[in-house]
């Protein structure tokens, strides 16, 4: 077989089993212990902080997030950063949706002139950020999240798609996506979470002996759109996974999971 048809072999097999034991379980052990905190069954509580002195030269500043002049750090939650996005979309403030979910993303890692503050400053200043922002919410309303994808990839030099999905993750909750499912969020330790997963079903399966394909196709970058649809059809399928065996909340939302994945590395604990 073919790269490409032993990479779509081992998509199906992922699509076909899911979430291995080892997975679930560690999975619902993180749900008992942040039942509590994620009590309406999203992770709209989940909290970051910032530093956002750190961001003094970056305009325009959501008012959502503490004020740059504040001389300590400061918490943001998923759902204040939704709330921030909704508002800038509905009054097209498309720089200010993409500071706020930037901040976000990056937390204290952001610092003075490093790579945080001054990437984002230079993507702040590229041309036809305004344009590529406006098209990519359109194209995920009236297209979904694959396309949306597709149109941000490589158009704006350092807005890679571990943030640029960030924004499309906040942007579809306030402009959900009419086809398709919803955007999440993508980066590199997810891509390693599902690369271990694929790394396993390929040597199961005899699809991948070795783990190259896994490690292609589950680079820590510069996923495909293909490569991002088949993530969000895993996301969503393995939610409902969860749901079913009773231990996860049975309407919580893919985004849950994206959270949770994040800081449940189960090759560890299975």
């Amino acid at each position: 077989m073919k790269r490409q048809e032993c990479a779509d072999a081992v998509d199906r097999e992922m699509a076909a089993s899911l979430l291995p034991d080892a997975a679930v379980w560690a999975l619902g052990r993180w749900w008992n212990e942040n039942a509590s905190a994620c009590a309406d069954g999203t992770p709209g509580a989940h909290t970051v902080r910032c530093t956002p002195g750190r961001w003094t030269q970056i305009a325009p500043w959501p008012s959502a997030l503490a004020p740059t002049s504040c001389g300590s750090d400061a918490a943001v939650s998923r759902a204040e950063v939704a709330s921030a996005v909704a508002d800038a979309l509905r009054r097209e403030a498309f720089r200010e949706a993409l500071v706020a979910t930037y901040v976000w993303g990056k937390g204290k890692r952001g610092t003075p002139g490093g790579s945080g503050p001054a990437i984002l400053h230079k993507i702040l200043a590229a041309q036809g950020l305004d344009a590529a922002l406006a098209r990519a919410v359109v194209t995920l309303s009236k297209h979904g999240a694959r396309a949306a994808y597709a149109g941000l990839q490589r158009v704006v030099p350092g807005f890679g798609p571990s943030f640029f999905t960030k924004f499309l993750y906040f942007a579809g909750k306030a402009v959900p996506s009419a086809t398709g499912p919803q955007p999440l969020i993508l980066d590199r330790v997810l891509a390693r979470r599902l690369r271990f997963l694929a790394h396993t079903v390929g040597q199961t399966t005899g699809h991948d002996p070795d783990g190259s394909i896994a490690a292609r196709v589950w680079r820590d970058s510069n996923w495909s759109p293909h490569r991002y649809a088949v993530y969000l059809s895993f996301m969503h399928a393995a939610a409902r996974q969860l749901a079913a065996r009773d231990i996860w909340p049975s309407d919580a939302p893919p985004d849950l999971l994206e959270h949770a994945l994040f800081t449940t590395p189960w090759q560890e604990s299975g």
